[in-house]
C-alpha cells in the first residue's frame, strides 16, 4: 500500500503544471469566482462524484488562465487522484461544448507532457479526462444530460474514431436534490440565480441583481462570500445576464434568418413552406442524441410537439 502511495504521488508530481499569472482581461463569472475557492471546489467535486476528501490541497489546480472563450474565462480545471476534471459553467444551452472541451483538453494535455517524450519508446502517461458542465440556463433541461462530439461529426458511418462525452448537470434550483444537499455552496448559488431572475421579471438588472444580493445576505444566502464581494459579484451578474440575453437575440436572430432555407426542408418533413430550418436541424440534433424529451425539444427548438414527432418520424 505504502508502495502505490508514494507511485500516486510521483505521478501526480510529474503533472504539475506552472499556471500563468491571471488575465484580467475577460470577465469572470459568479460561479467560477464561487469555486475558484479550493475548499468549496472540493466540496463540489465531492458531491459529483460521492466522494469524502476533506484536505483541499488533493487538488492540483491546472486552469489555463489565457484560454478565453467570447470574452469570458469560466473553466476550471483540476487533477485529483491521477484524473484531470474540467468543469464548465454554462447559463445558455451551448451544443458545441463537447468541441470547444476538445480544444480545452489539447491545450491542458501539451502544458501536461514534455513534448520530447513523445518520440521514445516509453508509453507517456496522462491524467484521465472528466468533463462536467454545470447548468444553469432557462431552456428547459432534464437533471443529467450528455452531449457528444460525435453529435457535430457530418456523415459519420459507423462507431465514430473519437469521442468526448460531456456530463450535464442542471444545477437551477429544483433540480438535482441529492446533488445540492451533498454541496450546500452550489445550492445557495442555485437560490442566490432564482432570486436575480425572479427581481429581474419585474425591474431592470441592475436593481434586480441588488436586490437578490442584499436579500441574499440577509437570509444567509452565500452570506460571507457576497458581503465580502459585493460590488464584484454585481457587476459580474449584470455582465452575465446581459450576454444571456444578448445570446437570446442571436438565436432569435438565426431562427428568423433560416426562413430563407425553409422550403427545402418544408419538403422534406412535410411542413408548410416558410417553416425555420435552423429549428427543424437543431430538433433534429437533440433527437440523435437521445438525451431529450419531445417537450424539451419544442422548448428549446421553437416548434411545436407535433412538429418536432414529424420530425422524429422521418429521421
Amino acid at each position: 500500500m505504502a508502495k502505490q502511495k508514494r507511485k500516486l504521488q510521483n505521478t501526480k508530481k510529474t503533472f504539475t503544471v506552472k499556471v500563468p499569472a491571471a488575465n484580467r482581461n475577460y470577465k469572470d463569472t459568479v460561479f467560477r469566482m464561487l469555486f475558484s475557492n479550493r475548499k468549496n471546489l472540493l466540496s463540489l467535486y465531492n458531491a459529483v462524484n460521492q466522494r469524502d476528501y476533506k484536505n483541499p490541497d488533493d487538488l492540483e489546480i491546472v486552469t489555463l488562465e489565457n484560454a478565453i472563450y467570447m470574452g469570458m474565462k469560466n473553466d476550471l480545471a483540476f487533477i485529483i487522484d491521477t484524473n484531470l476534471y474540467l468543469y464548465e459553467h454554462q447559463s445558455t444551452y451551448n451544443p458545441n461544448i463537447p468541441l470547444r472541451d476538445l480544444f480545452y483538453i489539447s491545450n491542458e494535455y501539451q502544458k501536461l507532457v514534455d513534448k520530447k517524450s513523445l518520440y521514445s519508446s516509453t508509453l507517456q502517461k496522462i491524467p484521465a479526462p472528466n468533463f462536467i458542465e454545470f447548468y444553469n440556463g432557462s431552456t428547459i433541461l432534464s437533471d443529467c444530460t450528455e452531449l457528444k462530439l460525435s453529435s457535430a461529426f457530418e456523415n459519420l458511418s459507423g462507431e465514430p474514431k473519437l469521442e468526448l462525452t460531456v456530463t450535464v448537470l442542471n444545477v437551477n434550483e429544483g433540480h438535482n436534490a441529492e446533488l445540492m444537499q451533498h454541496c450546500s455552496t452550489l445550492k445557495e448559488y442555485a437560490q442566490y440565480v432564482a432570486r436575480v431572475r425572479h427581481y429581474a421579471a419585474n425591474m431592470s438588472l441592475n436593481q434586480a441583481v441588488e436586490c437578490a444580493v442584499d436579500e441574499c445576505i440577509k437570509e444567509g444566502i452565500l452570506a460571507e462570500f457576497l458581503s465580502k464581494n459585493r460590488a464584484e459579484v454585481i457587476s459580474m451578474s449584470i455582465f452575465e445576464y446581459d450576454k444571456e440575453l444578448e445570446e437570446k437575440k442571436l438565436r432569435k436572430a438565426e431562427y428568423e434568418a433560416g426562413f430563407s432555407d425553409g422550403e427545402k426542408s418544408g419538403h422534406e418533413t412535410g411542413f408548410s413552406e416558410g417553416q425555420n430550418h435552423a429549428a427543424i436541424e437543431t430538433a433534429r440534433r437533440m433527437l440523435q442524441s437521445n438525451k431529450f424529451t419531445i417537450e424539451e425539444i419544442a422548448k428549446f427548438s421553437g416548434l411545436s410537439q407535433q412538429e418536432v414527432e414529424t420530425i422524429s418520424s422521418n429521421t
